[in-house]
């Protein structure tokens, strides 16, 4: 995707050898990048979300283990590497998907040449990453593309949190369909919802439609059910940061409520994602661990003041405590379908296996 008219991935080498990445916790005000050195460098950026959705940080630990066995290339340190990136984040798929290949494609690899293997390996990631949201975008796309032949007027899409660019490595998953819906002159208008407490549809959403000249308006979180009353939501799409073997999604929380209204209003509610995310060891949405993060990202926000000045206040009394679970889980039931890379499937273990016919071999 474009900022300014330069082409981005939200991740590359530098010839030195460091990672570069977008720092997401500047955008909406100020676009800056940063460069991680180390495999500490990589731990913090992922678990302090300098870089966040489910993809990149898969990416992104790919690639800090790269760094990590620039200075150290043992079986010691890959392991070590692996367990220090692993419990960053819990709820992500795709970060021990990443950790796991890693691992695998490097343990046959000797010392000396596992530092060149594991930029290697850490790059072709990246890269099928790309590819696969390229595809669940023209996936989604078409069902896009029919529900705006059947009703012959503008499309009014809800998302909720940030599934785009940002959250991948690039086009994303659940903003991919509406990119290239957008670029095929479909005429679509995006509700975005802001996404309490860490506001990424506010700050991320909005930043990537925006820089694409995609319509869309900002919306308190509480409003979408409203708006499917009155008509004014034609389809949800969301992303996912892990998906049972039965379907069931794990996702920003917030995002069952959307599920839930969506299913009172005949709103058909979708979930796009990469294979990557789906956890194939587990068939009950409740097994999926759910992060709780500091109390501080519910307690405060961040803003740009009057003068200009990036501020963080307090909206919440002194004496009270906070809650600030991360995920929650949307039963397979209130999904319509699944986009992924391979196709659209029901949300089910029979519709994924549909796609994912090497799975009933191994299992």
């Amino acid at each position: 995707m474009k900022i300014s008219g330069k082409h981005y991935r939200t991740i590359w080498p530098t010839p030195s050898g460091a990672v570069r990445v977008i720092d997401q916790s500047r955008l909406p005000f100020e676009f800056v990048t940063v460069d991680l050195e180390s495999l500490e460098d990589a731990a913090h950026a992922i678990r302090h979300m300098t870089v966040r959705g489910a993809p990149l940080i898969g990416a992104t630990a790919a690639y800090g283990i790269a760094l990590a066995l620039r200075q150290d290339p043992s079986d010691d340190c890959l392991e070590s590497a692996a367990r220090v990136l692993k419990a960053t984040r819990p709820t992500a798929q795709n970060l021990a998907w990443a950790l796991a290949r890693m691992r695998r494609a490097l343990a046959v690899v000797a010392p000396r040449e596992r530092a060149e293997a594991a930029y290697r390996e850490a790059g072709l990631i990246c890269d099928a990453d790309v590819e696969q949201c390229r595809c669940i975008g023209a996936h989604g796309m078409e069902i896009i593309r029919r529900l705006a032949e059947t009703t012959g007027r503008r499309l009014n899409i809800l998302t909720h949190c940030n599934a785009g660019w940002l959250a991948c490595v690039d086009w994303g998953t659940a903003l991919s369909p509406i990119y290239m819906a957008h670029d095929a002159g479909i005429s679509i208008h995006v509700w975005v919802d802001e996404t309490r407490p860490r506001n990424q549809g506010a700050a991320l959403t909005a930043f990537e439609l925006g820089a694409h000249g995609v319509p869309h308006t900002v919306i308190a979180d509480n409003l979408g059910g409203h708006l499917m009353q009155r008509g004014r939501v034609d389809m949800v799409i969301v992303g996912s940061d892990r998906i049972t073997a039965a379907g069931d999604v794990c996702n920003k929380v917030g995002t069952y409520l959307k599920a839930l209204a969506a299913r009172d209003n005949e709103v058909p509610f979708y979930v796009a994602l990469p294979s990557s995310t789906i956890d194939w060891s587990i068939s009950a949405g409740e097994a999926i661990p759910i992060e709780e993060r500091s109390p501080t990202e519910l307690t405060h926000v961040t803003g740009r003041s009057a003068s200009g000045a990036l501020e963080t206040v307090r909206v919440v009394p002194e004496t009270s405590s906070a809650l600030n679970l991360g995920f929650d889980v949307t039963p397979a039931k209130l999904v319509t379908a699944l986009i992924t890379e391979r196709g659209v499937c029901p949300a089910s273990a029979a519709g994924l296996e549909s796609l994912y016919s090497e799975r009933r071999a191994t299992a």
